[in-house]
Formats: structure tokens, sequence, C-alpha cells
């Protein structure tokens, strides 16, 4: 059978470390980067006669979450132990949410390139994170090659949300869109720094595939623990092919864990995935259980800022922008302040839009700055856009005045002042020079009448020359023409 006839079924699950203080159930540092094994105490080790009290900022946090996803926010839910034995989790017990979740039942709208599409959010609940096993020694330093390990649990007990993705994604592609939705809501929402290098963003893709046109779902398997938007799409366009040549040979597709080796671009077997029934869930008895009311749940959804979504539907209506323009100046909250602010200062957003995703961003790119060290604000690039509308200057000077702009701060009316750079939209000027042009170049004038309209770039090119580029591109052109066609 060809690839192309299996339809992919995909589900992700998102574990987000939530940015409070301190962690879940203790008063233990959340810090990143110290010392290993130095933000510990009974109560994260597990150790015996020690109580956990449940961190009153994780829970907000968690329920924002819930807000943003657009799920019901449980006024009744409970801590569970999930039990298993792993070196990074010292109390052989995971302290999560299994029947009584935090949040469920939510959404989450992507945009693809057929359009807006909605992907199901089964449940966002709350748990604490486990240890961090650093393997060492081997060719890689990665688990399945690796000769020894080192357990730091300055990481266990840190507070996190894991968001759980009904299994709506039916590519790669869609879960890019829908995890770079996700970390935009959770950095508006100021709840997690999405640092993904630090691994406070992580992400699990479960992997299926079907014949095209049947209901029924396919065996899947799970990729883990990737710190990646890039791997997570590499992994799922990987495990979906090897898959289709499983299936194409007659045999099946065993469920299990896998894992994404980088070096080598592949999904390799971790071990048999669990079901539910393994982990022997049962109420955690050291926990109260998390009872809200509705004034504080209420309290928490208005306390929320616009989020990306709504944003950009906004920037399209109020500024003309297109949906493509809209989501990349929402994809970051301090990008869609900053342009907000500009498009104030000027009658044309949308070339204020341009010129940021433009020449500045690359500009940012090119000498690593962000938007904080910028030596220019909102009303000097409103300027530049409004002395090329104004046709002061054109597109071709506007670029030599943005660099000025960009590396030295100065205003653009200044630049283009001092450096005598105004454009001229005098006709009769205008006419003149284009007068002695034709008259200096009667053959090519033959060559335009004979029907080599191409020639016509010449000319203009000409009278730029004469005027030292500062001639009105556009009235030489039309100027041209009209003594051209007569």
């Amino acid at each position: 059978m060809a690839f192309e006839d299996y339809e992919p079924v995909i589900g992700l699950e998102v574990h987000c470390e939530l940015k409070t203080a301190t962690k879940l159930f203790c008063g233990c540092p959340t810090t990143f980067g110290n010392e290993a094994n130095t933000q510990v105490c009974p109560v994260c080790l597990g150790l015996p006669g020690t109580l956990p009290v449940m961190n009153g900022k994780a829970v907000e946090f968690a329920v924002k979450i819930g807000h943003s996803l657009n799920c019901n926010i449980a006024d009744y839910s409970k801590m569970d132990r999930k039990n298993y034995y792993y070196p990074d989790l010292p109390k052989a017990y995971q302290v999560s949410q299994y029947d009584k979740p935090l949040n469920y039942g939510g959404y989450l709208d992507i945009v693809t390139k057929e359009g807006t599409k909605r992907i199901g959010v089964t449940r966002a609940h709350l748990e604490e994170d486990a240890g961090k096993l650093v393997h060492a020694g081997g060719k890689s330093g990665r688990l399945d090659s690796s000769d020894y390990s080192l357990a730091d649990y300055n990481r266990g007990g840190i507070p996190l949300v894991e968001i759980v993705s009904e299994p709506d994604i039916r590519s790669s592609e869609e879960a890019h869109a829908y995890l770079t939705a996700l970390k935009s809501i959770l950095l508006y929402i100021d709840v997690s720094d999405c640092n993904m290098e630090e691994g406070s963003l992580r992400c699990d893709a479960n992997v299926s595939i079907r014949k095209k046109g049947t209901e029924k779902f396919g065996t899947r398997t799970e990729i883990k623990n990737m710190n990646s938007f890039k791997f997570v799409k590499q992994a799922i366009e990987y495990e979906i092919k090897r898959q289709a040549a499983v299936l194409d040979k007659g045999e099946r597709v065993i469920q299990e864990s896998r894992l994404w080796d980088v070096t080598e671009n592949k999904t390799k077997s971790m071990r048999s995935k669990e079901e539910a029934h393994d982990y022997r869930y049962f109420p955690e008895p050291d926990l109260v259980p998390i009872i809200l009311d509705k004034a504080y749940v209420q309290k928490l959804k208005v306390e929320l800022p616009e989020l990306p979504g709504a944003k950009r539907a906004r920037f399209e209506k109020d500024h003309g922008l297109t949906a493509y323009d809209a989501g990349v100046l929402t994809s970051e909250q301090e990008l869609g302040q900053w342009f907000e602010v500009g498009a104030k200062l000027t009658k044309n957003p949308k070339g204020f839009a341009n010129w940021m995703m433009g020449d500045m961003a690359a500009q940012m790119k090119e000498q690593e700055k962000e938007l904080q060290d910028l030596k220019f604000d909102q009303k000097k690039l409103a300027e530049l856009v409004d002395l090329v509308d104004a046709e002061t200057i054109n597109s071709k000077q506007a670029k030599e005045v943005f660099l000025a702009l960009f590396n030295e701060g100065v205003s653009p009316a200044e630049v283009v002042k001092s450096k005598g750079m105004a454009q001229v939209s005098d006709p009769k000027a205008i006419e003149a020079a284009v007068d002695k042009v034709l008259a200096d170049n009667p053959n090519v004038v033959a060559d335009y009448k004979s029907g080599k309209q191409g020639v016509i770039g010449f000319l203009v090119g000409k009278v730029m020359q004469a005027s030292q580029g500062k001639a009105n591109p556009k009235m030489v052109n039309e100027i041209i023409k009209k003594k051209l066609d007569v």
C-alpha cells in the first residue's frame, strides 16, 4: 500500500513547568541550573514522616491555563498517586491527577494552510515533576548508549500541568502549529517561561496510522520527552513512515514508548507502553481534595490578558492585516504590544507591520537584538512609513534611511534632510528629464514602439540616474509611458 494511503492520527501530551517560586508540596526553590541535589528536602525526597502541602499559586496558574484552553474548571478535583519505579522518582510514585482532573473538555484553535482547525483538549491536570537523570559516558551521553546515570532531584516536585490533546491532529505540520499556539498562550498568561532547553516545556507524541476512509484507530506508539518543536515534527514524520513500512510487510505495530535519537534521526524502542491500570492509581491520602469557589474561578478568568487568537482577529479587523501578518505579530506578546503602539502613530498600520516583519526583523536576527535593545521607538518607525507614503523618498532610499534608524536611532526626517534625499515629485521637472532621455535614446524609443515594452525599464533607469535617484519612480514610469504611447 502506498504511503499516501494512510492517515496519521496524532495526540500530544505537553508537560509545562509552572513558574512558581517554590515546589508543588514544599518550600524548596525552583531555580534552574543550581548544583545538583541542593534544592531538596525531606518532603520532595519522599522521606518517611513528611507531609505535603499544596502550593496555592500552582493551583491558580493551572486554572488560568484551563481558562485559556476553553476548558471546564472542576469545582472538585483531587490528587492521586501514580505508582511506578524509576530512578528519578525517589518516592516510587508521582502525585498527579487521574479521574478528577482540574481542567477538562477544552479546545485550542490552530491556523493551518486549509484555515482554522479546532483541536480538542482532553484535560490539563496538575502534577509534580520528576527528577532528572544525567546519562554519562558512552558515545552520545544518551540513555541507550550511556555507561551510567546520575540522579539530580532538584527538579523533583516542581509543579507542572500536563496538557493532553484529543487525537485530532493529522500531520506533523498541524502538530507544530498546535505546539506553537500553545506555547504562545502559556507565555501570554505568564504561567511558565516555556524554556525548552531547560526542560520547562516537554512533549510526548502519540502516533498511529490507519487506512484513509476508516474510523478505527491503529495501534499507537508514544515518543517520549522531546524538548524541541523541530524534533517533535521530525519524530512524527519518521514514525508515520516507520509504521507504514511495518504494516506494508504484513506485520503489526507494537504499542510501546520510543525515544527520538537526534544523532541518527530515528525513533528507537524504549519500553512497552503502560496502560492506566499498570500505574495502580489511588487517591493521594496525604492531600485534601481541591475545592474551588466559583467566584475565585471567575476572578482568575477576568484577570487573563487578551489571548493570541483574540488579538490576531482584532488586528485583522482593526488594522487591515492579513491572517499571516496578524499571526506573526501576535506570536509573542511583546511584539504585538510594540506593533499596536506604532499602529496608532501612522495612517498605514499595514506598512508599519511590513517594516517590522521585514527589514526590522532581519536586522534584529542578524545583530542578535531583542525589542528592548532597539535604539529607536515606534514613533520614529512610523515617521519612516509616512515619508514613504508621502512619496518624499522612494523604497530604495527608505531602506538606506532604515539602516541609519536601526544602527544609530536617528530621526528618518533628519536623515532625509541631511543627505538631500527628498524625492522629486514635480511633474514639470520630471517631464524635462524624461524628454532629454527620450531624445538621447531614439533607438530604444523605436524598440518600444515596435513592441518591445520591456525596454521601458532602461529608460526609467536613465531618468533615475540623471536625477541622482531622487525622481519619483512611479511618476517617471507614468510620464514615460504617456509620452511613448501617443
